[in-house]
């Protein structure tokens, strides 16, 4: 047997008028508001009265909260994040961190953060190092006489990728590059 509580069914409907409400304020400009009223079986007179509702107490409450909120993120350059933001408010007024963080998710307050390091060389290996043959004279009067090679990375959807490009210094034109997962000597040689 299915037990019905008479708070849900009131809850239920007041969303979902509260929905129908903000949708009818919306399209106005598109249909009448009675063609709108009586689709969603819903009183004109309640959505007048929606309409001209002054905002709650609570409503209030949250704006200034907010304000507090969005001067505490500006004055630290969007750094801060919910626990220091938290205290900022709380410094000037009672305010719970569950209401802080529902106020910075609503309005997309979100605090700046730092990629983090990826170290792309290793620089303890026996290996030889190649000698610098155009010892910085980039002046090249033919092509493909010098060409210069450069790794990089770059973050895309599937991760960290590494980009091997290889340019000729007459022209200044990539003519050649290849992109890996990973940073092997083919990654240099396929480029």
């Amino acid at each position: 047997m299915r037990v019905k509580f008479p708070w849900s069914t009131r809850l239920r409907k007041s969303t979902t008028s509260e929905v129908k409400c903000r949708f009818i304020r919306d399209n106005s400009s598109k249909h009448s508001v009675a063609k709108m009223c009586r689709l969603f079986e819903l009183p004109r007179s309640n959505y007048y009265a929606w309409l001209n509702r002054k905002p709650s107490r609570r409503k209030k409450d949250d704006l200034k909260v907010l304000e507090l909120i969005k001067e505490s993120y500006q004055s630290s350059k969007g750094i801060y994040g919910l626990d220091k933001i938290l205290a900022d408010v709380r410094k000037t007024r009672r305010c719970s961190r569950k209401r802080v963080h529902r106020l910075m998710q609503e309005n997309g307050i979100r605090s700046v953060r730092k990629r983090k390091f990826k170290a792309t060389t290793n620089s303890n290996h026996n290996l030889p190092v190649a000698e610098n043959l155009l010892n910085q004279d980039f002046e090249v009067d033919a092509p493909n006489k010098a060409w210069v090679c450069d790794i990089s990375y770059v973050q895309t959807d599937e991760g960290w990728n590494y980009l091997a490009t290889v340019k000729d210094l007459f022209h200044k034109e990539i003519v050649g590059w290849a992109m890996s997962s990973t940073m092997t000597r083919d990654l240099v040689i396929q480029a």
